[in-house]
């Protein structure tokens, strides 16, 4: 039988509940590894407790949470929500379950919406999916003591109006990041050019993705010749033959990393001059992309979501959803242009440092618990 990891009582100190199914889990760790080490630095510790029902069931990891959570009476637990990390099925109804176990046992609840939204689907199973989702992001929010969304408030559009327990805190980048890295000048020659393509989905969409990327790659060939693509991430090495068959087709030279340490992550970015965002529209709980911002990346994507963000201010060209021909003109004259680069390079970091960083991050988290609890 698995053991639930015992979190140790102390002052000042706050708990992150995860769950634990298939959906993004390593992203949501990641999310609160970095967001602790900002909020220790304010004195503040952020220990994490994972809801092993993929383990042992749910039964008893319930059981383990009402035994263990009798000792976190005070203290805030911010539930890291994601509709498939409390079910494989996407039918979270356990994550209520979890929640209404720490309101009873005197526990502050802040639940951090990574999932704000139901997922798609035009099947009939979709559309009964998505119904129960509604209703238990909803129900979570009316539950705890406040909802954290990633997205701007005006995004959410189920939230009351004059919500005053709705607070919006951006998520940051998923990998180590120098706060003040100073981005390079772009390289010089088509062929010395490097274009990042970081994770790809892990389900039927990914076989769109690649398309898109093939297709762009083609049109920013043929507009300034030979560059390299690299491949790195999360869905990137189980495809690694099929990416490299498929671009044999285009001229250009394609290497496939897989998953890197966190580190690597940082400097092979930091070394490319822009990166392909074909994952959906992009919006600013995509982390890849703000990963890409922190390494002070030029980066070309899918517009649809992006409005009334903090994106737009980025160094991201925009281009209509799919028009991955557009995707690749457009990644054409960030590589031709070495001024525009530079910009788009400059807004990028700016971007990051007055919104995405993690110091920002941790204040905001401290600011808003710190006044519910006056």
């Amino acid at each position: 039988m698995g053991s639930m990891p015992r979190v140790a009582a102390r002052s000042n100190s706050w708990v992150a509940l995860l769950g634990r199914g298939r959906g993004d889990a390593d992203g949501i760790r990641d999310y609160c590894r970095f967001l602790g080490k900002a909020l220790e630095a304010r004195g503040i510790g952020l220990e994490t407790y994972e809801l092993d029902w993929t383990g042992i069931g749910w039964r008893q990891a319930l059981a383990h949470l009402r035994k263990t959570c009798k000792g976190w009476k005070g203290r805030w637990v911010l539930l890291q929500f994601t509709a498939l990390a409390f079910s494989n099925r996407g039918f979270p109804l356990r994550a209520i379950s979890a929640l209404r176990i720490l309101k009873e046992n005197g526990v502050r609840c802040a639940v951090v919406f990574h999932d704000p939204f139901r997922h798609g689907g035009k099947r009939l199973r979709d559309r009964v999916r998505g119904a129960a989702q509604d209703w238990v992001i909803q129900r979570l929010f009316r539950l705890a003591d406040c909802g954290i969304f990633p997205d701007p408030l005006t995004k959410i559009y189920w939230l009351p109006k004059n919500a005053g327990r709705a607070f919006s805190i951006p998520i940051g980048a998923n990998i180590p990041v120098v706060e003040f890295f100073s981005p390079p000048t772009a390289s010089h020659g088509g062929a010395d050019k490097t274009v990042a393509v970081y994770c790809l989905s892990l389900d039927a969409v990914r076989e769109e993705e690649l398309q898109d990327i093939l297709i762009a790659a083609r049109t920013t060939y043929r507009e300034v010749g030979r560059f390299r693509l690299v491949f790195l991430g999360r869905g990137t090495e189980e495809v690694r033959s099929e990416i490299i068959e498929r671009f044999k087709s285009v001229p250009v030279e394609t290497i496939v990393l897989g998953i890197l340490e966190p580190e690597r992550i940082t400097s092979t970015l930091q070394k490319a001059d822009a990166m392909l965002c074909v994952r959906g529209k992009l919006y600013p709980r995509r982390g890849s992309a703000i990963a890409g911002l922190a390494c002070g990346l030029p980066i070309v994507g899918y517009g649809g979501e992006a409005e009334g963000t903090p994106l737009t201010e980025a160094g991201i060209l925009f281009v209509p959803y799919r028009d991955a021909a557009m995707m690749g003109c457009e990644l054409a004259r960030i590589l031709a242009d070495s001024t525009l680069a530079s910009e788009l390079r400059r807004r990028s970091v700016e971007a990051y440092r007055r919104y995405y960083s993690w110091d920002l991050i941790a204040t905001a988290f401290q600011r808003h618990l710190e006044k519910l609890e006056a």
